[in-house]
C-alpha cells in the first residue's frame, strides 16, 4: 500500500518517492514489526490460552500456566503489515493468507482442551502444503520466459526443468518437514524463534541482494527473480514481528508462541525456500531445526511403521538430549545451536552460490 501511495504522493511531496524504495520499505517493515509486537503483545496475555505442559520439553512445569499461542498475535500483525509495506501481487497475497491459515490451525490446537490428533494435523498440513505448492508453481511458470519452471542446483551452472508433479511433491515434503520440525524445536525458550530468525534474515538477504539483483544473479549464474525485492520486504516483515516476540520469549520467557507460531513460521520458511528456486537451500536455513526436531519424527515413523529402531540412546528432540544427558542449560542450548546454524548457513550459502 505504501509503495503505491508513495508513487501518488511524490507529485505533491518529493521525498514521498522514498516509499517506493525497497530498502526503505524493508527498514520500515522490520522496525514497525518489532515495535508493534514489543508494545502490544503483553496486552494480550490474559486473552491467550495458557500452557498445559508442552510435549517437547523437559521443563514442562516451568512452562505450565504461561500464556501460549502468541503466534496468533505476531502472525496476524505480520499479515496486516504485509499489506501495508509489501507491494503485493496475487502470489504474495496467497502466501500471506496460507501462512495465516497455518497459524489458525495451530492456534485452535493451542486453545483446545485436548490436543488434536496427529492424523488431523497431518491432513491439514497436507492440504496447506498442496495449496502452497500449486500457487508457487503457477507463479513461477508465469514469471518464466518460456512458461516452464526450473530449479537451480549447486554445482550445476544451468537450470533444471521440473515436472509439475515433481515440483508439487517436493513442495509437500519441504513444507510438511519445515512445519513439523520447527514445531518440535519449540521446547526451549527462544530456541525455535532464534533459529527461524536466522533463516529469515538469510532468505531475505538472498531475495534482495542476490536473486532480486539482475547483475549479481547473472554473475553467480543463478536465475534472476523479478519479484525478489517484494519477497525480501515480506520476509523482513516477518523477521521484525518475530524479533518483537523474542524480546518477551527470552529466557525465562513470559509468553510462548505455541503451535500457532511454530507451524506458521515453519510453513513460511518452506515457502520461501521454494520461491528461491533451489529446494536444497533448506539445508542452509534449517539444518539444526531438521536435526533437532526431524530426527525424532524419523525415529518415531521408522519404529511405528517399519519396526526399525535408530539412535536408541539418543533422546529427541535433540535439545532434550543435550539438557538431560549432557547437562546443558537452556542458555547453552540456545547459544550453541545458534552458533552451529550460523556456521552451517555461511558454509552452505557460500558453497551453493559460488561453486557452480
Amino acid at each position: 500500500m505504501l509503495f503505491y501511495l508513495g508513487g501518488y504522493l511524490q507529485q505533491f511531496f518529493g521525498p514521498a518517492r522514498l516509499l517506493q524504495s525497497y530498502t526503505v520499505l524493508i527498514t520500515l517493515a522490520l522496525y514497525s514489526g518489532f515495535a508493534l509486537i514489543y508494545f502490544i503483545l503483553p496486552k494480550f496475555y490474559d486473552f491467550l490460552p495458557h500452557d498445559r505442559g508442552r510435549e517437547f520439553t523437559l521443563t514442562a512445569e516451568a512452562a505450565k500456566g504461561k500464556p501460549t499461542g502468541a503466534g496468533s498475535i505476531f502472525i496476524t500483525v505480520f499479515a496486516i503489515l504485509s499489506f501495508v509495506f509489501v507491494p503485493l501481487k496475487a502470489t504474495q497475497a496467497y502466501i500471506v493468507l496460507l501462512t495465516w491459515l497455518t497459524m489458525l490451525t495451530g492456534f485452535l490446537d493451542d486453545r483446545s482442551t485436548s490436543s488434536w490428533g496427529e492424523y488431523r494435523k497431518a491432513l491439514l498440513d497436507l492440504i496447506l502444503s498442496i495449496a502452497a505448492s500449486l500457487v508457487l508453481y503457477i507463479s513461477a511458470g508465469k514469471l518464466s520466459a518460456d512458461g516452464n519452471v526450473y530449479f537451480w542446483l549447486p554445482f550445476i551452472s544451468h537450470p533444471i526443468l521440473i515436472n509439475p508433479v515433481v515440483y508439487v511433491l517436493i513442495g509437500i515434503v519441504i513444507l510438511w518437514a519445515s512445519i513439523n520440525t520447527t514445531n518440535c524445536t519449540d521446547g526451549v525458550d527462544g530456541l525455535s524463534g532464534t533459529l527461524v530468525l536466522l533463516a529469515l534474515i538469510t532468505l531475505g538477504t538472498i531475495f534482495y541482494f542476490i536473486l532480486g539483483h539482475k547483475d549479481i544473479a547473472a554473475y553467480l549464474l543463478v536465475p534472476h527473480l523479478s519479484d525478489g525485492a517484494r519477497w525480501a520486504v515480506m520476509t523482513f516483515t516477518l523477521a521484525g514481528v518475530l524479533t518483537g516476540y523474542l524480546w518477551h520469549n527470552a529466557y525465562p520467557s513470559h509468553v510462548l508462541m505455541g503451535d500457532a507460531g511454530s507451524r506458521a513460521l515453519g510453513f513460511f520458511i518452506g515457502c520461501a525456500v521454494l520461491i528461491t528456486g533451489n529446494p536444497l537451500l533448506i539445508l542452509g536455513t534449517s539444518t539444526v531445526i531438521f536435526l533437532n526436531g526431524g530426527m525424532g519424527l524419523l525415529k518415531v515413523a521408522l519404529l511405528r511403521f517399519f519396526k526399525i529402531k535408530i539412535f536408541p540412546n539418543v533422546r529427541f528432540p535433540l535439545h532434550d538430549h543435550m539438557r538431560k544427558n549432557r547437562g546443558w542449560s537452556p542458555a547453552q542450548i540456545l547459544l550453541k545451536f545458534m552458533i552451529l546454524q550460523l556456521l552451517i548457513t555461511v558454509a552452505i550459502v557460500g558453497l551453493f552460490f559460488k561453486v557452480r
